[in-house]
C-alpha cells in the first residue's frame, strides 16, 4: 500500500529578532497578555492569514469566490450603481470565473461621474461594518477620485500592514522613520514630528517603538540631515526619495548607523533603487503596492524580489487586451476588486497601472506573483505610429545619464509630442554646454532618433499632494 502524500511547505530559516510583544488591555495582566477588541480581531485575522497563505492556489481561489458572490450580492441590492449591471450571485462551479469576466470593467472616469449622485455608496452596511469613511486619492494620474470606505476595511487594511511587518521580521521595537508627510507646515524640519508608537495598525495589537516623521518636500541635504540625527532602523519613504537621499549619503560619505531597511511606497520601485539603498546603506528594501482606494494589493516576498497579491484582501486580475487573463511572463493591465469594502464597492476596477505576471514562487505561498509591477498605463512612451512602449529605465541607462551630467540632482522625461521629449533636470551647477548636448544624446541614444530632445533646467520638479513622482510623464495625445 502506496503511503499517503504529505503536504510540505517552506518555512523560512528562523531568525532571532527581539521580542514581538502582544500590548495587554486588561489591569493587571502583563504575560501572557489579552488584547481589547479590536486587538482580539486583528490577531484573528493575522492567525487565518497564517494558514492561508500556505494554500494551493485553487484553495485560495475557491474562498475568493465565496467572498466575491456576499460582494455582489450586496451590491446588486444596496449600490444604486450596479443595479443590472452585475449578478446576484456567482455560478458553484469551475466555470465561475468566466462568468465574472462578463462583468464590464469599471473605469476611473466612471467613478467620477457617478460621485455627482452618490450611486457608487451603499444604501447602508451590513451589521458589523462601523463607520463610514471618507477619503480621496492622491491625484498622481491627475484625475482624482473621492472614495469612501467602512471600518471593517481599515480593520483588514491594518492587518496586512502588520503581516508586511511579520513578513520581513522587523523589530517591532526599533525606530521607525517616514519621509512621506506632504501636508503644509507638517512635520517640518528640523525636528519634523514624533509619536511614542507605529500606528494605528500596530496598537491594537503590539507594544512598538517610536515613529518619528519628515515632510516630504524637505530639500534632500536636510532629509540626510535629519536621517542622520534620527537613526532610524527602518525608513519608509518613496521609491524617488530613497534614491536621491541614498545619492546624498553616498556623496557625503555619511550613513545612519542603525538603518537595516527602506520600506517603499506610492511609486513605481525602480530597479536602481534596490542598488543604491545597498552601496549607501547596507540596507536591503522591501516594496508595497497598494492604492488608497483599493487598499493592499501585493507585498513583497520575504525572501525574494517579486511581489505576493494578497489575496485575502483583493481579487487582482491581470488581463490582455481582450479581457482574458494573463499567463506568466505576460504583461497586462491591473483590475482590482477589494473583497471587504462594502461602504463604496469598487468591482472590477481599472486601476490604470499594468504588471508582469510571475510563476509560482518558490518560498511555497500559494499566493499569486506579480514578477513586475511596470506602473500608470498613461505613463507609457508614444511612438510616431502611435505604438505604446514602456520608459524603463535600467540601472545601466541611468549610470549613463549620471555620467553626461555629474552635477545632476533628479530629472523628468515628458513626452510632449509624438515626435519631442523635454528632459527636465535639477542640477548642482547650471549645464555646461557640453553636458546639455550629452543629456540629449543620451535620450535620443535611449528612446531613438526619430525625437527631438531639448533639456530644461528646473529649480524643482513637481510632485502631486501627496508627494508622488513620476520620472516620465506623457503629455502627448496619441
Amino acid at each position: 500500500m502506496a503511503k499517503p502524500r504529505m503536504e510540505t511547505r517552506h518555512v523560512p530559516a528562523p531568525e532571532t529578532p527581539a521580542e514581538t510583544r502582544v500590548r495587554s488591555a486588561v489591569p493587571g495582566i502583563a504575560w501572557p497578555a489579552i488584547p481589547a477588541a479590536n486587538g482580539a480581531a486583528m490577531l484573528a485575522l493575522l492567525f487565518q492569514m497564517e494558514q492561508s497563505q500556505w494554500w494551493p492556489p485553487a484553495r485560495l481561489r475557491a474562498r475568493q469566490r465565496d467572498q466575491l458572490a456576499a460582494l455582489l450580492a450586496h451590491a446588486a441590492a444596496r449600490v444604486p450603481f450596479y443595479r443590472g449591471r452585475v449578478p446576484p450571485d456567482l455560478p458553484e462551479g469551475a466555470d465561475w470565473e468566466e462568468a465574472w469576466r462578463r462583468i464590464p470593467v469599471l473605469s476611473r472616469d466612471e467613478i467620477q461621474a457617478a460621485d455627482a449622485t452618490e450611486a457608487l455608496l451603499a444604501e447602508e452596511l451590513p451589521p458589523g461594518h462601523g463607520e463610514w469613511r471618507e477619503i480621496h486619492t492622491s491625484g498622481s494620474t491627475g484625475r482624482p477620485v473621492r472614495s469612501v470606505r467602512s471600518q471593517l476595511w481599515e480593520l483588514i487594511w491594518h492587518g496586512f500592514t502588520l503581516r508586511d511587518h511579520l513578513w520581513h521580521r522587523r523589530d517591532l521595537g526599533g525606530r521607525l522613520a517616514a519621509i512621506r508627510e506632504s501636508g503644509a507646515g507638517k512635520a517640518t524640519w528640523p525636528d519634523g514630528s514624533a509619536a511614542p508608537s507605529w500606528g494605528l495598525a500596530s496598537d491594537a495589537v503590539f507594544a512598538t517603538g517610536p515613529l518619528v516623521s519628515l515632510n516630504v518636500l524637505t530639500p534632500v541635504a536636510q532629509q540626510a540631515e535629519w536621517l542622520l540625527r534620527q537613526d532610524p532602523d527602518y525608513l519608509l519613504t518613496h521609491p524617488s526619495i530613497a534614491r536621491r537621499l541614498a545619492a546624498e549619503c553616498l556623496a557625503r560619505g555619511v550613513r545612519p548607523a542603525r538603518l537595516r531597511q527602506v520600506i517603499t511606497i506610492a511609486e513605481t520601485l525602480a530597479p536602481d533603487v534596490r542598488g543604491a539603498c545597498a552601496e549607501a546603506w547596507g540596507a536591503k528594501v522591501a516594496d508595497i503596492y497598494s492604492a488608497r482606494e483599493a487598499g493592499y494589493l501585493a507585498l513583497q516576498c520575504p525572501d525574494h524580489p517579486h511581489h505576493h497579491v494578497q489575496a485575502e484582501g483583493v481579487f487582482l486580475e491581470v488581463l490582455r487586451d481582450d479581457g482574458t487573463p494573463c499567463a506568466p511572463g505576460e504583461v497586462g493591465r491591473v483590475v482590482v476588486t477589494p473583497l471587504h469594502n462594502l461602504a463604496m464597492p469598487l468591482i472590477r476596477y481599472d486601476i490604470g497601472d499594468a504588471a508582469e505576471v510571475g510563476p509560482p514562487c518558490p518560498c511555497g505561498r500559494g499566493l499569486p506573483v506579480l514578477r513586475r509591477i511596470l506602473g500608470r498605463v498613461q505613463d507609457m512612451l508614444i511612438l510616431p505610429g502611435g505604438e505604446r512602449r514602456w520608459p524603463l529605465l535600467s540601472s545601466s541607462d541611468l549610470a549613463a545619464l549620471l555620467a553626461a551630467a555629474p552635477g545632476l540632482r533628479a530629472h523628468q522625461l515628458v513626452q510632449t509630442a509624438l515626435d519631442r521629449l523635454e528632459l527636465r533636470v535639477e542640477v548642482a551647477h547650471p549645464l555646461a554646454p557640453r553636458e546639455a548636448a550629452a543629456l540629449a544624446d543620451w535620450a535620443r541614444a535611449r528612446f531613438g532618433e526619430r525625437f527631438a530632445v531639448t533639456v530644461r533646467e528646473v529649480a524643482g520638479l513637481p510632485r502631486s499632494d501627496a508627494g508622488k513622482f513620476r520620472d516620465f510623464v506623457c503629455e502627448a495625445a496619441p
